[in-house]
């Protein structure tokens, strides 16, 4: 997709409105095929779990990450960095970035999200605290492949609910009234405010992944993604720790 800087604007109204966004067919079949190839080369279709078996558990959220740029993991290659610095170097990404957040915002490290078929996806959540508004990640979704209903994996979200505050209590993965469905196709952007709630499906195909070019806003610090909002809890990535019971 042409993302020309006569409809930045436009574009950027539209995500502060519903606190995400999706652009199809932002990136061409063959870029995505090769980033397709490189994500199922590293994962294979079965692999291990890294979280703690209470988060796990707890949190009703089957995800494995891989963080394919950042130089400090033990299985960094350059030559696949490479792969994902061309995707988030792409001028429309960063432009369109600069649109919503202003020009003097930072990236953080891509994670790709892999999901295994039979899992339950990823329950209701809020990337970061959402007490702060003006603290605060934004998700740049890249697909690879298509996800169709009969795969699952789907990402609904609740539109406008980044300026409704806390995400309520209550049943993980329930059908919420006003929720919107996403199935993206290969090539879709997926912008998605840290503070939007939103969920992932179950997994019913062979396995469901997306990329995430996470960025954050001027003033933000970097570790802004290390506790998450659950309906059920408040969790601390990096001490593995629960810190509210909901």
């Amino acid at each position: 997709m042409d993302v020309k800087v006569s409809n930045l604007t436009d574009l950027a109204r539209r995500f502060w409105k519903e606190g995400y966004l999706v652009i199809e067919d932002f990136y061409s079949a063959s870029v995505m095929a090769g980033l397709d190839r490189e994500i199922v080369n590293y994962f294979g279709e079965t692999p291990e779990y890294r979280h703690e078996e209470e988060f796990l558990a707890r949190s009703a959220t089957e995800v494995i990450p891989w963080f394919p740029q950042n130089p400090d993991m033990p299985d960094y290659s350059s030559k696949i960095a490479d792969i994902f610095d061309s995707l988030e170097r792409d001028s429309r990404l960063v432009n369109l970035t600069g649109a919503i957040l202003g020009d003097a915002w930072s990236p953080l490290y891509s994670m790709v999200m892999f999901s295994r078929q039979g899992t339950v996806g990823q329950a209701w959540h809020q990337d970061c605290p959402p007490e702060d508004s003006s603290r605060f990640n934004l998700n740049r979704l890249v697909y690879s492949r298509t996800l169709s209903p009969g795969d699952g994996g789907q990402v609904v979200v609740m539109p406008g609910s980044h300026r409704m505050g806390v995400l309520p209590s209550g049943e993980t993965h329930e059908n919420l009234e006003n929720q919107v469905i996403i199935s993206p196709r290969s090539g879709s952007l997926v912008l998605l405010h840290g503070h939007t709630w939103h969920r992932v499906t179950p997994i019913t195909g062979n396995f469901r992944f997306s990329t995430n070019f996470r960025v954050c806003p001027k003033g933000t610090p970097d570790n802004i993604t290390d506790i998450c909002v659950y309906r059920n809890m408040r969790y601390r990535f990096s001490t593995a720790e629960v810190l509210e019971e909901r």
